[in-house]
């Protein structure tokens, strides 16, 4: 499960284009932050995560967000401001399961790392789903989880949705503010459409003659998205896009919400919040990773970052499209190990049974880290000329700090009694068993 919402340069504070996404995936499947320079390749062929693809002779600098085990990810920015998200999405249309295909996340880091503008993406998408097809798993330990998928993409100036079923797709224009989950949103009407999808549907029935072409209704699978409860998350995210001039700050809250509000309690969470937190069964994904990227025209965009799980619980960091920092960052593999995510999952952890200590122990300089950064990053790119030097320094500074408190809190944490807040068995044995299988105490 996941959300990816966009406001408009004439839907936001600043002016500049502002996108973000959570990810929401297994809770063991850390997810890593990188970033990708520029590079000239005689490489004829690419490797993604089951096959291979024609490689292009140069590639763009990217900025990912991506499970570790994969070769594409689940969000990033390029060099040239093009920012993508995506999301599982459910539909009639049946796989073969011979992971002969690309994945969503393939496709958005094969078009991230090609396109100039969200319009070159988009149809760099379209090309590369028609041609070798999304027939391809998505899951992590769960071998048989296949998905179709949408995209959001942006440049500093436009936005665009695309909503696939298959190799059939349709795209619209974004217009002031957007938001897409895991639930088909295109309906009666678009700018863009694959030359097959209305026969597609009338020759297997799902559209009769006469009727008007739907593509959401038509291609839907109904149950798995009702279950998705995309809906409830898509409206709470395009509502708060939409309750005013969007900031980067507003849009960190939105990505932090629970559908409880003040009373939310990880042992009642549901996919009805927007910063999941996984339960079992019923809300068996958890958000692993968070992105908010402020797109400018013609000056370095900033790609603020968790780095961690838990948006309510962590701290977006700045960096920056022009920058160098996360070249050398340490990435997360399937255990705890010392990378950013791990460290900061060790305290994460303990906020399944103790939301609240755990809670009240991070927020005061969850907040303060917060608002300093914001501040930093907005003081650096009001100077005449930045260089890329200053901003890796701020980037740097950021996930030291953060870290620190990370460690800090940690000590804390191990004074608490270790006194679960509520009766919840169930919900703890399935903690027990997520800790256990990557050997987490």
């Amino acid at each position: 499960m996941c959300d990816t919402f966009v406001a408009l340069p004439t839907a936001t504070a600043s002016g500049n284009l502002i996108f973000a996404k959570n990810s929401d995936r297994e809770p063991n499947e850390a997810q890593g932050i990188l970033r990708i320079g520029r590079r000239e390749t005689a490489e004829k062929r690419v490797r993604c995560t089951y096959i291979e693809v024609p490689q292009v002779r140069e590639t763009a600098g990217v900025i990912l967000s991506k499970p570790f085990w994969m070769w594409g990810a689940e969000m990033g920015v390029n060099e040239h401001g093009v920012a993508i998200g995506n999301e599982a999405v459910f539909t009639k249309v049946k796989f073969r399961k011979k992971n002969d295909g690309l994945t969503g996340m393939d496709l958005l880091r094969l078009a991230l790392e090609r396109a100039k503008t969200a319009e070159t993406a988009l149809e760099i998408l379209t090309e590369l789903l028609t041609e070798f097809g999304p027939d391809a798993c998505g899951g992590y330990r769960d071998r048989s989880f296949f998905y179709h998928n949408s995209f959001l993409i942006a440049d500093p100036t436009s936005a665009w949705v695309l909503e696939t079923a298959g190799r059939e797709w349709v795209a619209e224009r974004v217009r002031g503010v957007r938001s897409i989950s895991n639930g088909l949103t295109i309906g009666e009407t678009y700018d863009l459409i694959s030359p097959n999808a209305i026969e597609f549907a009338r020759k297997r029935g799902w559209l009769k003659r006469g009727e008007p072409f739907d593509f959401a209704k038509v291609y839907s699978a109904p149950f798995m998205t009702r279950l998705s409860a995309c809906a409830v998350r898509r409206n709470s995210t395009e509502r708060g896009a939409k309750g005013g001039r969007l900031t980067v700050a507003n849009a960190i809250d939105i990505l932090s919400s629970h559908h409880d509000g003040d009373t939310f309690a990880p042992h009642r969470a549901s996919t009805k919040d927007v910063c999941m937190h996984a339960t079992g069964l019923l809300c068996p994904n958890q958000t692993t990773g968070s992105m908010v990227a402020e797109l400018r025209k013609n000056e370095p965009g900033t790609v603020w970052l968790t780095g961690t799980s838990l948006p309510a619980l962590s701290v977006f960091k700045p960096v920056f499209t022009t920058g160098n920092f996360l070249h050398d960052f340490t990435e997360p593999g399937p255990t705890p190990d010392a990378s950013f995510w791990w460290q900061a999952e060790r305290l994460f952890r303990r906020a399944a049974t103790q939301y609240g200590a755990i809670s009240e122990l991070v927020q005061p300089d969850r907040q303060r880290l917060q608002t300093d950064f914001l501040e930093k990053e907005s003081v650096l790119l009001r100077r005449p000329s930045v260089g890329n030097e200053a901003l890796d320094e701020l980037s740097s500074h950021a996930f030291f700090e953060h870290y620190n408190e990370i460690q800090i809190a940690l000590e804390k944490a191990a004074q608490l009694p270790r006194r679960a807040e509520a009766f919840a068995p169930l919900y703890r044995l399935y903690w027990w068993g997520q800790n256990r299988r990557v050997g987490l105490s």
